[in-house]
């Protein structure tokens, strides 16, 4: 096979198909590949980032690096491209195999549908998702030993941190009962008692998970919380909100204990097998949810730059893989979503349900 037969070859891979069959075989397997199934002394205890810029993968890259045993195995969290290693002295070992994160690239593509004054097709700009190669910091010879960050540098990593989150977020915390849930009609988060919980790990993790609902409400994130509990839409929330929570745990330094019901993982196979593209809109929402409940702690979104985070997000291709995919998807004609292989999004039940009751 010549060099450009295997260049076509490769530009023919559906990478969305690929993600999510790894997803759906790890679900199937009985491991939610967002859990962490080590040994926690081990682990890496914060989400993978770049060696070289420090910058945090996002979105579906953090669902798959850290599905890699290599981080979980040596505790560190970093990878990075040949290059940008080559560029800093460092040798990627002979015969080391590379990883895959993804992010989108825009294109032009001619909009049949639609002419300018001169009667020339309008141009549709357009995100196509690419692949990119990178290696574990374990696979690299002379790299710099793995630092982990003290409380000095990430103090929201303090044992209080949910509660700080909590506090500051704005959404009506309620203890009692024997369910945990987030009320959409009442913007309430429902725990119970703190002495109920296994371990105050296990009440973090679900903590988290209800107020990664709760940034759905109109006023936060707004995302379409009238689905009725049973249905693919529902799922779809719960999925984000799971993926929101580990995001936020990752960032945190604390492990994501949270059972999940097996009802729950099959809603989820079944959505994923209907919809290839159904893990990247999901970890893409997470990581927004992610974001908006991490900036309500003071420390953390003191370490932030809204104006150099925007710019990062669209100059670094990993990075910008946290971005949903296009708002054009409804509005693009049928021609543009052929060639590219979009799908019309699922319409929505219209109730309203508290999420995360049957969980506890």
């Amino acid at each position: 096979m010549t060099k450009g037969t295997k260049r076509q070859a490769s530009q023919r891979q559906d990478h969305y198909q690929i993600v999510t069959d790894r997803i759906i075989a790890a679900l199937e397997a009985g491991t939610p590949p967002w859990r962490k199934p080590w040994d926690a002394g081990k682990a890496a205890m914060t989400g993978p980032l770049n060696a070289v810029t420090g910058h945090r993968y996002r979105g579906i890259n953090v669902l798959l690096l850290g599905m890699d045993p290599k981080a979980w195995e040596t505790g560190d969290p970093r990878w990075c491209s040949y290059k940008q290693a080559q560029d800093k002295g460092w040798q990627v070992r002979k015969g080391e195999k590379a990883s895959t994160v993804f992010f989108f690239k825009t294109v032009e593509v001619e909009n049949r549908d639609r002419v300018d004054d001169n009667g020339d097709p309008e141009k549709a700009v357009v995100p196509v998702l690419r692949s990119y190669p990178v290696f574990h910091a374990s696979q690299i010879e002379g790299i710099p030993a793995y630092e982990p960050p003290t409380i000095g540098d990430a103090p929201w990593r303090r044992p209080e941190a949910v509660e700080t989150i909590l506090a500051n977020s704005g959404v009506s915390l309620r203890v009692g009962g024997d369910k945990a849930f987030y009320s959409p009609s009442t913007d309430h988060i429902q725990l119970p008692p703190d002495g109920t919980f296994s371990s105050v790990q296990a009440w973090a993790a679900t903590a988290m998970h209800e107020l990664g609902h709760a940034t759905g409400h109109p006023s936060r994130l707004d995302r379409d919380l009238r689905n009725r509990f049973g249905s693919r839409a529902y799922a779809q929330e719960e999925l984000r909100a799971e993926l929101a929570s580990a995001f936020m745990a990752a960032e945190l330094g604390i492990p994501a204990e949270l059972e999940q019901h097996a009802s729950y993982i099959g809603s989820w196979l079944e959505t994923l097998k209907q919809d290839k593209r159904e893990i990247f809109r999901a970890a893409a929402d997470a990581q927004r949810a992610a974001d908006w409940c991490l900036t309500c702690h003071p420390d953390y979104a003191a370490t932030l730059d809204a104006t150099t985070k925007d710019k990062e997000a669209e100059s670094t291709p990993i990075a910008a893989c946290g971005v949903p995919l296009p708002p054009q998807d409804e509005e693009m004609p049928d021609h543009l979503k052929a060639a590219l292989g979009m799908s019309v999004p699922t319409a929505q039940a219209n109730s309203a349900p508290a999420y995360g009751g049957p969980r506890i």
